[in-house]
């Protein structure tokens, strides 16, 4: 971002469910910052986000009823995200071997605004379970994106909570509304897959 561009620093408030709407693709949309209660401190701190006047920042939260350690062992794989988001058709990392500072190169599927993107891993931390990533540059309109996702157990411990941040650019001839609601829905089909994919390996390890 400009180095003169005023910057807010931005606690987001949790998601309340009631205001989630249905969106395309069968995905669901947050329209509106996360407002429930559901989200610890400890978890809250990681989505804090500093905000430039040109930049957006929302939320999205999934339940998934498999255990934190089954939800990880999909969300944590920096070098496999078609492994649960539909949207990207191939990965191939440019430095790195998986660990913080690995620099990934995605495909994307036809039919989506974007080809490839340049991605950078921010955290990953295997005991908090918090994985973040930076966009470098690519084929795409989303500039100076940045995501924190975090699992927690569920309050009742029968299943994760996964908490999916991000600040970006809005890009010319957007309005900040508008850039969240497209983000916000692909980042909720994100997560839904993410919560097929993990239930049924836990449904299968289970039977086992």
């Amino acid at each position: 971002m400009p180095a003169d561009s005023p910057i807010s620093s931005v606690v987001l408030e949790r998601i309340n469910e009631s205001s989630v709407a249905s969106g395309a693709g069968g995905c669901k949309q947050a329209y509106r910052q996360p407002a429930a209660s559901q989200v610890p401190e400890h978890v809250f701190q990681y989505h804090t986000h500093g905000v430039a006047t040109n930049q957006c920042c929302s939320a999205v939260t999934q339940f998934i009823a498999a255990p934190v350690a089954t939800v990880w062992s999909v969300l944590r794989r920096f070098d496999n995200p078609q492994g649960y988001k539909k949207f990207i058709k191939s990965c191939n990392l440019l430095i790195g071997n998986g660990d913080v500072g690995t620099v990934r190169e995605v495909r994307v599927i036809s039919g989506m605004p974007a080809v490839s993107s340049t991605e950078r891993l921010e955290i990953l931390d295997d005991e908090r379970h918090v994985i973040s990533f930076r966009v470098l540059g690519g084929d795409h309109r989303l500039v100076n994106y940045r995501s924190v996702t975090t699992l927690h157990e569920a309050e009742n411990g029968a299943g994760t909570v996964v908490v999916e941040s991000y600040v970006v650019d809005v890009p010319q001839g957007n309005t900040k509304e508008e850039t969240c609601v497209f983000v916000d829905t692909i980042v909720r089909c994100n997560l839904q897959s993410l919560a097929r994919i993990a239930e049924k390996i836990f449904r299968t390890n289970y039977r086992l």
